[in-house]
């Protein structure tokens, strides 16, 4: 399993044109990703202009197969415009059993 956390800190008044992009991208990866398991994006309470992603692969090649995808390009380039920094944290996952 490869997982990753970013966030993103967008102009003032980007919020919705993030979204706007988003919507476009959402259904190619939900359709040709079989290896992207999880692939959330959060608005957070209290900051309009930041968006907070969870992505959660099969395994690192599952991640690099959809970095290279014509939506997850096109995401990349258009998003440059929208956002004044981000953040990335690499996550190593690791399953357990919860009891019950």
């Amino acid at each position: 399993m490869f997982a990753l956390v970013v966030r993103f800190d967008l102009h003032p008044g980007q919020g919705d044109a993030f979204d706007a992009l988003m919507a476009r991208t959402l259904p190619a990866i939900r359709s040709a990703e079989p290896g992207t398991l999880v692939y959330v994006c959060c608005r957070v309470d209290g900051a309009p202009d930041a968006r907070v992603f969870l992505e959660i692969y099969a395994d690192r090649t599952a991640f690099e197969a959809h970095e290279r995808t014509p939506a997850v390009v096109r995401f990349l380039a258009e998003r440059a415009a929208l956002i004044a920094g981000s953040r990335v944290e690499f996550l190593a996952p690791y399953e357990f059993k919860l009891s019950g």
